[in-house]
C-alpha cells in the first residue's frame, strides 16, 4: 500500500506514551495528564435518568445541540463572558469537547496549505489538528514568562495566514493573558483580515488575582472571532466529551456540514449530563479552586528550593507549570528515569513546541493535595539526584 505522507508529519500524542510508562510502573504519581481530581456534580448524574425516560433520545438529534442545553450556554455566555449569540452576527453549537470545536474551526476556515499561527508553547492537539486538516502551523514565540508578544505574531503573518490561536489560561504554561494583550491580538487579526481563535477551556482556573477575559466580547469582534469552551475541566467531565464554540454567523453552514459529517450530533446522553452540570454552574468548579491554589503554592515553593537545577515561571492559571531543567540527557530519557526510579511522571516539553531541550509540563489538577505534595517531593528528589549529581 502507498505510504500516506500527510499523517507522517503529525506527532504522536505524548500523553498516551507517558501513560503506558506509568501503567508499567505501579505506584507512580502522575504529574502528567491535565484532568481534575473531582467528578461531575450530582445534577449531571441526575439528568441521565431523564435521558433514559424518553425513547426518542436514542435517535439522532440536532447537529447544533439540544435546545435546553443551548439556552443554558447562551445565558452563560451573556452573563459570564459578555458574548451575545444568535443575534445575526455570532452563532454557536455544542461539540464533542473542545478538541472537536477546534477541528471544526480549522476545517471551516482553511484550505490545504493555509497557515495558522500558534503561540509557543502550544497545546499539541492544536498543532496536530492543523496538520491533519492539511494546514501549516506557524509558530510565534512568547516571552520568558510565556506571555504573548504582538510583534512576534505580526511578523509571523503571511498572505497564507488564516488565523491566530491563543489559549488563555494557557495549556501548557499556565499563563493568563491580560485583557489588553487579547484585545491587541484581536484587533491585529481584524486589521489583517484573519480569524482570532481563542481557547477558553480553563476560564475558571485563575489565581493570585489574575482575571480571565473573552476577546469575543469586544465590539466588532463577532465577524472574525472564534471562541472555544469545554466542560471537561470545570465540571470533571473529561470523558463525556462536551464543549461548545462561538463563531461568526457566516461560518454557520460550514460548521454544520463538518459536524454533521464527523459526528451527526453531540452524544445526547452527554448533553443531558451537561445540562445538569451547567445548572450547577461555575460555583461547582470554584469551590475546588482554593485547594488547587494551595497545591500550586506548595509546588512552586518546592521548585524554588531547587532553583539551581530548574526554573519555574510563577504563572497564574489553569493547573499547569512549565519548568526548565538543566539536564545532560534528552527529555524522554529524564522522564523515563523519573518514572522508573522515583515513581513520578511529567510531560516532555518538546511535544508542546519547546525546541530547546529540558522543558517539562507539570499538572497538579488530577491529584488530591496529599498526593500532589508527595509527587512534587519525588520530583524534586529525583532532579537533585539525577541532574544535581
Amino acid at each position: 500500500m502507498r505510504e500516506i505522507l500527510r499523517m507522517q508529519q503529525v506527532q504522536s500524542p505524548i500523553i498516551p506514551i507517558i501513560g503506558d510508562m506509568v501503567r508499567n510502573h505501579p505506584g507512580t504519581i502522575s504529574l502528567g495528564q491535565g484532568v481534575v481530581h473531582y467528578g461531575p456534580p450530582q445534577q449531571a448524574i441526575d439528568q441521565i435518568e431523564q435521558f433514559l425516560k424518553n425513547p426518542e433520545n436514542h435517535k439522532y438529534h440536532a447537529v447544533e445541540g439540544i435546545p435546553q442545553l443551548r439556552q443554558l450556554i447562551k445565558d452563560k455566555l451573556r452573563k459570564e463572558n459578555n458574548i451575545t449569540v444568535g443575534n445575526g452576527a455570532s452563532e454557536f453549537c455544542v461539540t464533542a469537547g473542545g478538541n472537536m470545536a477546534f477541528m471544526n474551526a480549522v476545517l471551516a476556515i482553511t484550505d490545504p496549505g493555509d497557515e495558522i499561527i500558534l503561540l509557543t508553547p502550544y497545546y499539541f492537539n492544536h498543532e496536530m489538528a492543523i496538520q491533519i486538516a492539511g494546514g501549516v502551523p506557524v509558530y510565534a514565540q512568547t516571552s520568558v514568562d510565556y506571555q504573548a508578544e504582538l510583534g512576534a505574531i505580526d511578523a509571523a503573518i503571511t498572505d497564507k495566514t488564516r488565523a491566530v490561536v491563543s489559549v488563555s489560561p494557557n495549556n501548557p504554561s499556565g499563563a493568563v493573558y491580560p485583557a489588553s494583550t487579547l484585545r491587541e491580538i484581536n484587533r491585529l487579526c481584524q486589521e489583517r483580515g484573519i480569524y482570532h481563535i481563542n481557547d477558553e477551556a480553563y476560564e475558571y482556573f485563575t489565581y493570585d488575582g489574575a482575571e480571565h477575559f473573552s476577546p469575543g466580547s469586544m465590539q466588532q469582534a463577532a465577524d472574525h472571532t472564534i471562541s472555544l469552551f469545554s466542560l471537561s475541566k470545570a465540571y470533571g467531565f473529561a470523558s463525556w466529551r462536551i464543549g461548545y464554540m462561538v463563531y461568526p454567523a457566516h461560518l454557520n453552514v460550514s460548521i454544520k456540514k463538518i459536524q454533521d459529517t464527523i459526528l451527526i450530533c453531540p452524544p445526547l446522553v452527554s448533553q443531558y449530563a451537561a445540562y445538569g452540570a451547567m445548572q450547577a454552574g461555575a460555583a461547582y468548579c470554584r469551590k475546588f479552586l482554593p485547594d488547587k491554589a494551595d497545591v500550586r503554592r506548595i509546588m512552586l515553593q518546592e521548585l524554588d528550593k531547587i532553583a539551581d537545577l530548574c526554573s519555574a515561571a510563577h504563572t497564574q492559571g489553569a493547573f499547569y507549570l512549565l519548568i526548565k531543567v538543566d539536564a545532560k540527557m534528552s527529555e524522554m530519557q529524564l522522564a523515563e528515569r523519573l518514572i522508573r526510579e522515583y515513581g513520578v511522571a511529567v510531560m516532555p516539553g518538546q511535544s508542546f513546541g519547546m525546541k530547546e531541550s529540558g522543558y517539562f509540563r507539570l499538572s497538579y489538577g488530577a491529584l488530591q493535595k496529599e498526593t500532589a505534595i508527595e509527587g512534587i517531593s519525588r520530583l524534586t528528589q529525583g532532579l537533585k539526584e539525577i541532574v544535581g549529581a
